[in-house]
């Protein structure tokens, strides 16, 4: 990042994959203003047939468009192909969506005319994107927004920033009016301006914790803004009693070391209990250790790829030694094997015997064991974090997750499946220093548009009965 540029690096190579201008926080929002009252007049059928040209116009550049995603954030090539369709998917999704979450509603009395509930959206909405997934998951709150007649300003993670532009294109080539959707290219400094601007009506935001809590705290004096703020995890995966231990095995790999661990629904924290223990952590090590860490398009493809950049690589590699000086045992020690790049090995600690355990989001490929005695110690300690998006039990019986289900703090509780890869055809958020209470996924159409209650008659008829004088 120079001082008027942004320039983006592929994490695999270190070559420069793409650069751009900062943009002008004012003239986008001066652009979306003059566009909003087009766009929200569109009738929801011609809104809902442009998204869905925008779908079959990312489907016809599916392959450019996750080669794109692959080179910029360096996950597998399989994975960034996920990805697209997962922009695809999301269009279908999101209108049945708002016809479930957002229809209309109509009362009808002879005497006091109709009753109507019907919905507006919120005007001007700034997406803040983040780089792990940077097509799916601003493409996530863009949909349901753009169909409930929004304008978008959408600034993408300054690391991932050629993957925004391509994404806005394509909206762009599908017929949605360029001020309708705009790219702002820009770092923290312009996310702060767009998120304060006093003509932006929204903030849906998907990143950390720390600047989610920053975002609140700035909007804090603003009631008349909609705030969704989608956040990380310290997610546990829990494991008890079952006699498929390979399975079990892999489903926490999948939970820890999907995406590089950069996924906020990624298992940071394995707690195991006692009569699983010996079985489980030297299958899940063995299993690591066979894991392919490699560039985007090798063959045979990479189980993961690096993390997003070196700053992060040193800061999980240190994070590592960290634990390991405050009394956790390594069982897998995490290795870089070039020191220029950002790529990192599957890392396992053992972190029963520290007696304060750090709860904070490590974004990467580092999973912390904890061994309990049983599952009710288990629940304790999935539960002693702050943050509170995804859980699993693997293992146990209907009842055990019952238990489970009951008392564990997440907004996404599975059992005998992995923490991530949550269905964009549910709710997707958390409680804590997860979310806001406002769940992305098929929810969103919630913080796109509000209700509007309105009774009519289409002429006036009214009477005063009483209180008037002869």
């Amino acid at each position: 990042m120079s001082d008027n540029q942004i320039i983006s690096y592929q994490p695999a190579t270190g070559e420069e994959l793409w650069r751009g201008e900062i943009g002008s926080v004012d003239s986008c929002v001066e652009r979306a203003r003059e566009a909003l009252r087009d766009w929200a007049n569109q009738s929801l059928g011609q809104r809902i047939e442009l998204v869905r040209r925008f779908a079959n116009e990312v489907r016809r550049q599916a392959e450019p468009f996750a080669e794109l995603i692959a080179r910029e954030t360096g996950k597998p090539l399989w994975e960034a192909r996920t990805e697209v369709e997962a922009v695809i998917g999301k269009v279908e999704i999101s209108i049945t969506a708002y016809a479930e979450r957002t229809g209309q509603k109509k009362l009808n009395s002879a005497l006091q005319g109709t009753a109507a509930v019907r919905h507006k959206p919120h005007g001007v909405m700034a997406v803040l994107g983040p780089y792990n997934f940077p097509a799916h998951l601003p493409n996530g709150h863009i949909v349901p927004a753009l169909i409930a007649g929004n304008c978008i300003i959408f600034k993408p993670s300054e690391k991932t920033p050629a993957v925004g532009e391509f994404l806005v294109k394509c909206f762009h080539a599908a017929g949605i009016p360029e001020n309708v959707v705009q790219l702002l290219i820009g770092g923290p400094e312009e996310g702060k301006e767009l998120v304060a601007h006093w003509l932006v009506d929204g903030v849906l935001f998907t990143g950390s914790a720390r600047a989610g809590v920053a975002i609140n705290r700035k909007l804090a004096t603003e009631p008349g803004k909609i705030v969704a703020l989608e956040m990380g995890g310290n997610n546990a995966i829990v494991v008890t009693d079952t006699p498929k231990v390979d399975d079990a095995a892999v489903t926490i790999i999948q939970s820890a070391f999907t995406t590089a661990g950069q996924r906020c629904t990624a298992a940071r924290r394995l707690i195991v209990t006692d009569s699983m223990y010996d079985e489980i952590v030297p299958r899940v090590k063995t299993l690591a250790e066979r894991l392919i860490v490699g560039e985007p398009f090798a063959d045979p493809q990479p189980f993961m790829g690096p993390v997003i950049d070196n700053q992060t690589a040193d800061l999980l590699t240190e994070s590592f030694v960290a634990l390991m000086s405050r009394g956790a045992k390594p069982i897998l020690h995490m290795k870089r094997p070039d020191e220029d790049k950002p790529f990192l090995t599957p890392g396992i600690l053992d972190v029963t015997d520290m007696h304060e355990r750090p709860d904070v989001e490590l974004f990467g490929p580092l999973l912390q064991v904890v061994r309990v005695p049983d599952l009710n110690e288990a629940i304790t300690e999935a539960n002693m974090t702050r943050y509170g998006l995804s859980a699993s039990l693997v293992g146990g019986s209907p009842q055990d997750f019952e238990m489970f289900w009951n008392e564990i703090r997440a907004g996404i509780i599975n059992w005998n499946r992995p923490t991530n890869g949550a269905s964009s055809a549910a709710p997707f958020g958390g409680v804590g220093l997860s979310g806001n209470h406002r769940p992305a996924a098929f929810y969103a159409a919630d913080y796109c548009a509000y209700p509007v209650t309105s009774t009519e008659m289409q002429q006036p008829r009214a009477s005063l009965g009483v209180g008037l004088k002869e």
